[in-house]
């Protein structure tokens, strides 16, 4: 046998060790996971965790990435949102039943909350999957959207109330305290003005009424999730029925084709950093206009970085740089991001009183009527009915906590646009009738 013939070489230690570095617990080597433990164990210990940046970013990449990887190894249920369900919320329970060490609480709840982490990757997610969309289907997508949305809200108000009413509550109450808060865009922007609007036309305490929307908001959410998971096992047996992130049906073969590819931008590490001085700026600019006009900051972000894509302000090589920023949020900050928020913004003790079987049935009923209604209308008016059925999800969503969830479970990230207008301009909606609806029936 000569030389050329021979088998390969055994594998040295350097290549098993390469092999292992390669090898990943969401987006973290496995021995750069192991480190990280023992070093953030042993500050926890000598108390001498701090709130900083590079300990936040630290704490929330090890737990977000190690409740994913739990929820992949457990059969079944991963196919249904396990991951984003066990980010959610296994973290908020640990809190709760004081499992999680008080000191790690604290600062993953100060770094949350003084980097405004959400909103830097809501700024993100949008303008890369914004810039990165084809203006045709763009433009057909926003024009669409609002008539699944606006009709799976119909249904899902009459089926849900009708559930409710059939299960021993009143018509009002159910209307009112369970099926509208589910479609009101959250807490801040839902269940807060909800309740408070409530309170005002009531002449009572606005805190039992936040707690029974909170509740129903939670409950929502959860069965959101569940169904965005099961959608997307769907879209895998059923390959016509998804657009694998693309919401509108091209006209033709040659058009889908043409969508369907991936734009081939050119970009450097410097167009990275223009997308993302892009991305903090539009959003800015959005809170700006919150702070002088009342306007929702993400909507306002939303609606320039739309016009910016129309009307092609933005170069072919930033929008690369955009492009490269959306895939980099997307894969390795999501999970952390929902670690993050379980831990500082998610009462799990409300979560636990929403519990009752005809609160979850009749929060069921009114998902998956919203659902159901998006999958149907959405391929009647040429979507892909499993993406119109995933952005109708969102409708009855946490807000922007909550289209993070249920998109990832769905692993439909590129949809965070149209989520954001069923959750931000569906809630505000959704409330504003509410509230009417509810004074005249005082």
């Amino acid at each position: 046998m000569n030389e050329a013939s021979a088998p390969d070489a055994r594998p040295t230690f350097k290549d098993r060790w390469w092999a292992l570095f390669d090898a990943r617990i969401g987006s973290l080597p496995v021995p750069i996971y192991f480190v990280l433990v023992a070093v953030l164990a042993a500050m926890t210990a000598r108390g001498k965790l701090a709130s900083d940046l590079p300990t936040g970013i630290a704490l929330v990449a090890l737990g977000g990435f190690t409740c994913a990887e739990l929820a992949k190894r457990i059969p079944w249920i991963r196919h249904v949102g396990a991951t984003s369900i066990f980010a959610a919320f296994i973290p908020s329970m640990l809190v709760y039943y004081k499992l999680m060490p008080a000191p790690i609480v604290k600062a993953v709840t100060d770094f949350t909350k003084t980097s405004n982490f959400l909103y830097l990757f809501i700024a993100a997610i949008i303008v890369g999957s914004v810039l990165s969309m084809d203006r045709q289907t763009l433009i057909k997508g926003f024009v669409r959207i609002f008539i699944p949305v606006a009709a799976g809200s119909v249904a899902a108000a009459c089926v849900g109330t009708g559930v409710g009413v059939a299960l021993g509550m009143q018509a009002r109450h159910a209307l009112f305290m369970v099926v509208v808060p589910i479609m009101a865009g959250g807490v801040g922007e839902g269940a807060l003005p909800l309740s408070a609007g409530y309170a005002q036309i009531m002449n009572v305490e606005q805190g039992p009424m936040f707690a029974q929307a909170l509740s129903a908001v939670m409950l929502g959410n959860i069965v959101a999730i569940c169904c965005a998971g099961l959608l997307n096992y769907v879209g895998t047996r059923k390959p016509g029925w998804t657009g694998n992130g693309q919401l509108t049906v091209a006209a033709n073969a040659g058009d889908d084709a043409m969508h369907r590819a991936p734009l081939s931008f050119e970009f450097d590490v410097s167009s990275v950093a223009a997308a993302g001085a892009t991305a903090i700026t539009l959003y800015l600019i959005g809170v700006l206009a919150q702070q002088l006009f009342g306007w929702p900051a993400p909507v306002v972000m939303l609606v320039l970085v739309v016009a910016a894509q129309l009307f092609q302000v933005v170069s072919p090589r930033v929008r690369g740089g955009a492009r490269f920023m959306y895939g980099f949020f997307s894969t390795a900050v999501t999970y952390p991001l929902m670690f993050a928020i379980s831990v500082a913004m998610t009462p799990w003790g409300e979560i636990v009183t929403a519990f009752h079987w005809v609160n979850i049935v009749t929060a069921a009923s009114t998902v998956l009527t919203l659902v159901v209604t998006g999958f149907v209308v959405g391929k009647l008016v040429g979507m892909y009915p499993i993406e119109a059925a995933i952005v109708n999800a969102t409708h009855s969503g946490l807000g922007g906590t909550g289209d993070v969830a249920i998109l990832t479970a769905a692993d439909r990230m590129e949809l965070m646009p149209f989520a954001q207008i069923a959750t931000r301009i569906g809630g505000a909606v959704t409330v504003m009738v509410a509230l009417a609806a509810f004074a005249w029936t005082r």
